[in-house]
């Protein structure tokens, strides 16, 4: 499976990716990381991952969707299989997304559908939620509404700010982006015709697991 990274910045999701166990993985090569900021700090990483790298500046562009078919025809040039979003800070067309349906695929900062956009961990904290994380999903035209593939839930504590909340969610980011690479070169992942996304080899799951936030007080 050929993957293309999109990246805007550091980069710590492309990170996760390029140092998990995919990288020695014969299923699964990533032929490009390609940013639309020459100063990303995830394009040095990428490099000495042995990954090339590209930029393709979205300033030089006179609009979005000019910019988006430029987009596409540098991916496609790599004939990626699937299109990773690692922090990649643009709003893409319409047209592009139908162009990648069903191979374009991104990680969010919350349990989707709650907290779809921006500021999701001060947002979580101010609505007295007890369990926050992030989501897996591909993408679709309406923003972080696409099926969902994964999520993984942490608690929210009493003292979190959206800083130390952050930095736990985007730890959990770094262990299911991976997972779910992995699921779709080995072919697992199927969209079904609602919309919603189903395992076709799915082994593990405890029908009764479950984490509970806030635990109940000590009777002692």
């Amino acid at each position: 499976m050929r993957v293309v990274i999109l990246i805007s910045g550091r980069g710590s999701n492309m990170r996760a990716l390029l140092e998990s166990d995919l990288a020695s993985s014969a299923s699964v090569e990533f032929v490009c990381v390609i940013s639309n900021k020459a100063d990303a700090a995830g394009l040095q990483i990428a490099a000495a991952h042995g990954v090339p790298t590209e930029v393709l500046e979205h300033r030089a562009f006179p609009d979005r969707a000019s910019f988006d078919m430029a987009l596409a025809a540098r991916i496609d040039a790599y004939q990626a299989d699937v299109v990773i979003l690692a922090g990649f800070m643009r709003v893409l067309t319409e047209v592009f997304v139908r162009h990648y349906e069903n191979r374009l695929i991104n990680v969010h900062p919350a349990l989707l559908p709650a907290f779809p956009g921006l500021d999701t961990h001060a947002r979580a904290i101010a609505a007295g939620v007890k369990l926050h994380g992030c989501t897996v999903h591909f993408v679709t035209p309406e923003v972080d509404a696409g099926p969902i593939i994964a999520q993984a839930a942490v608690p929210v504590l009493a003292d979190d700010t959206p800083q130390s909340l952050a930095a736990r969610v985007l730890r959990q980011e770094h262990r299911i982006f991976p997972l779910v690479v992995g699921w779709l070169a080995r072919g697992w992942v199927k969209v079904r015709a609602n919309g919603t996304v189903a395992l076709i080899q799915d082994r593990s799951i405890d029908a009764d697991a479950a984490l509970i936030s806030p635990s109940a007080p000590s009777a002692n």
